[in-house]
């Protein structure tokens, strides 16, 4: 049987996180999927039991970050889908049913479609907050899988976070992810970016299909690069101010796409090049990424 997503989850050292993504897949999702992991180090059994179950892999002997993760499993992908997911997700029912029906209403390829995350202690512009539990120990799995869409939650603009679907061809032609974002602090809205630049502009968050994120299980763990800065320097233009301005995240859906208020967006412009320029002097127009750690590679 034909398989729906090619489903990309990297993964450091979080065997218990992602045996339990993975179980979800197989049990809540409504056809198969393509499964593919990287294995950043995988000191911890991870690459053993991967292998055991017959995934598809690719593997680093360091963790080389999520940017260059993703674009290694690029070459695995064999369906017309990427689908981008957390290793500390997990998927609920209908979550790819949504996803297949709102990519089978569409007339082209120019779409970027995001799940709606519920979290155990952060709301964001985009999910939902409720606690299940925020570990393997403490999650209510039988209680979540009855609650999940107790809250309801329109359909919202702005998708940029995972879990979040793509078609190979626009993958291809922005390039994948930005390693220069190595580990991959903001390599989610720069991902965004890229696509408005080549025309993709229906960019939305679907309500109904959800999953459980257990919130950041491993970027408490890395040395994060500053995403914040890089972004600005790189797009001129800030992240929040393309959220608030451009792709508009988190406001409800509208069918018809809305004009960017020109004057405001020059403005903000302006001030980002005055930033950009106090980033440059005050770091010494050094790199906003620390590549100490990947250079021995």
């Amino acid at each position: 049987m034909a398989k729906a997503f090619s489903i990309l989850i990297p993964t450091w050292n979080n065997l218990p996180y992602l045996k339990l993504c993975v179980e979800s897949i197989r049990k809540n999702s409504c056809v198969e999927h393509q499964i593919i992991i990287h294995i950043n180090e995988g000191t911890d059994g991870t690459l053993e039991w991967v292998k055991a179950e017959g995934l598809d892999y690719t593997y680093s002997e360091q963790n080389i970050g999520v940017c260059l993760a993703m674009n290694t499993m690029r070459r695995l992908v064999k369906t017309d889908y990427i689908l981008f997911l957390n290793d500390d997700m997990y998927v609920l029912p209908q979550w790819d049913r949504v996803l297949m029906d709102e990519v089978e209403s569409l007339p082209d390829n120019l779409f970027y479609l995001s799940g709606t995350m519920i979290q155990p202690h952060d709301k964001n512009d985009v999910g939902l907050c409720a606690n299940y539990g925020d570990s393997i120990e403490t999650f209510q799995e039988e209680r979540l899988l009855k609650e999940y869409m107790n809250e309801p939650r329109e359909d919202w603009q702005g998708a940029t976070r995972p879990p979040s679907l793509v078609h190979r061809d626009i993958w291809d032609l922005v390039g994948g992810y930005s390693v220069e974002l190595t580990p991959g602090m903001y390599s989610d809205p720069d991902f965004t970016a890229k696509l408005l630049l080549v025309g993709v502009r229906h960019l939305k968050g679907l309500g109904k299909s959800r999953i459980y994120h257990f919130e950041t299980k491993t970027t408490k763990r890395i040395k994060k690069n500053d995403g914040a800065v890089q972004f600005l320097l790189k797009w001129g233009l800030s992240n929040s101010d393309m959220r608030k301005l451009i792709t508009r995240q988190g406001e409800a859906w509208e069918h018809r796409h809305q004009p960017i208020h020109t004057n405001v967006l020059q403005k903000k412009l302006r001030l980002a090049r005055f930033k950009a320029i106090w980033y440059l002097i005050r770091r010494g127009f050094g790199n906003a990424c620390d590549f100490s750690e990947y250079i021995k590679m």
